[in-house]
């Protein structure tokens, strides 16, 4: 059968969710190990990061509420489990790292909240859901690094909690155009609408600003 990849999938997964009422942002992983070109971890993602800030802005602006995860394991790494076995390049980002630090250009606000994981999902062991639930969110737009890897799970992860969905792709980065797209591809088919900047940027300029 002489079909495209995007016409088999057109066929079963064409629908688009669109944007939530009540969203919350989150940025996931932007930590100084993928922007460091002397570590393994390096990814040439600075591009992804300052996309995701220009979304933040406009999300602070109306009073969204703003979540940032990182990464940080105990010395011993065994709070990481067989994830820090698996990944060995995780050994860059236990307590007291500079590579674990927000990078240049990122710091977290007083308002905004940071959750610290060890697993790739941002909902895995932590209070992420009962938060947005709490907060009265309906909707999750996400940004972050890596797109394979933690934007991927937490996208998962957002849609099975019941949260609205929404990637931002330019705002999402890997280490390789191949993984990053194929992953872009495969969520918009089948868990989250996945959009431009200027996509969420319009969306957000739309909603009426609410006190933080």
């Amino acid at each position: 059968m002489n079909e495209s990849l995007e016409a088999n999938y057109k066929r079963a997964y064409d629908n688009q969710v669109g944007f939530g009422a009540r969203p919350a942002l989150i940025l996931i992983d932007f930590v100084q190990a993928y922007f460091d070109p002397a570590c393994e971890l390096y990814a040439g993602v600075e591009d992804t990061l300052a996309s995701a800030l220009r979304v933040r802005a406009l999300a602070r602006d109306k009073g969204l509420p703003v979540i940032l995860t990182n990464v940080i394991y105990h010395p011993s790494g065994l709070n990481g489990g067989r994830f820090f076995e698996k990944a060995k390049p995780l050994r860059h980002l236990v307590e007291g790292s500079a590579l674990a630090d927000w990078p240049e250009g990122l710091a977290p606000q007083a308002d905004e909240f940071v959750i610290s994981k060890q697993y790739p999902s941002a909902f895995f062991g932590t209070s992420l859901a009962p938060m947005l639930t709490s907060m009265g969110r309906d909707s999750l737009i996400i940004t972050g690094i890596t797109t394979s890897g933690c934007v991927r799970a937490t996208c998962v992860d957002s849609m099975s909690h019941g949260f609205i969905t929404t990637v931002v792709a330019d705002a999402c980065g890997d280490r390789h155009p191949a993984p990053h797209e194929a992953n872009l591809f495969d969520m918009n088919a089948k868990y989250a609408d996945v959009v431009s900047e200027d996509d969420v940027m319009a969306y957000l300029g739309k909603l009426q600003a609410a006190a933080r």
